[in-house]
């Protein structure tokens, strides 16, 4: 068993990639990268929130829903920590380093009525959603389009879930007050 600690690669150092994609044109990827991954993780950790305390007679289909949109943001994160680490760059790892490099703002811990928590998801999904698509344009711009297709794939799955949470916050329901 080793005794001696050895850092094969320092947070924020940028190694040459086997993808034959620039080193400084990497760094600028892997940069958004990392803030796509902060983003998703504190999306994943909201709606995961969500997911154990909603409540009312929506509950179950909530319950599952939420399950699922949690699940799909976690896919999401480890699509982007591998093309990080593919493109020679470490992915950002671990709460406080996700929450410092985040661009996303979360509600607080306290538990709010379904309605306020799901605006609250929506509004986050809409700003990760913007972030992507920037991040799409930036690695098409670079001429890292493997980057961009994993962005747009990652898109289309948070815009559904995005859409899906704007039809639980419609005003038309068969439960009456």
């Amino acid at each position: 068993m080793a005794t001696q600690e050895h850092v094969r690669r320092e947070f924020g150092e940028v190694e040459e990639n086997e993808l034959r994609l620039d080193k400084e044109k990497s760094e600028q990827v892997i940069n958004a990268l990392n803030q796509d991954l902060a983003d998703t993780y504190t999306l994943y950790h909201q709606v995961k929130k969500h997911h154990w305390n909603v409540e009312g007679a929506e509950f179950r289909d909530l319950h599952l829903f939420l399950g699922d949109a949690a699940g799909h943001a976690e896919e999401a994160a480890d699509e982007l920590a591998e093309r990080a680490q593919a493109l020679g760059g470490t992915p950002i790892a671990g709460g406080k380093a996700q929450e410092e490099h985040a661009s996303v703002e979360p509600e607080g811990q306290d538990v709010y009525d379904i309605r306020t928590s799901l605006e609250n998801d929506l509004e986050m999904y809409g700003d990760v959603i913007e972030s992507l698509r920037d991040h799409i344009d930036l690695a098409e711009n670079l001429g890292d389009h493997a980057t961009a297709q994993i962005l747009r794939e990652i898109i289309v799955q948070t815009e559904e879930d995005a859409h899906h949470i704007e039809h639980y916050l419609e005003d038309d329901t068969l439960v009456l007050d």
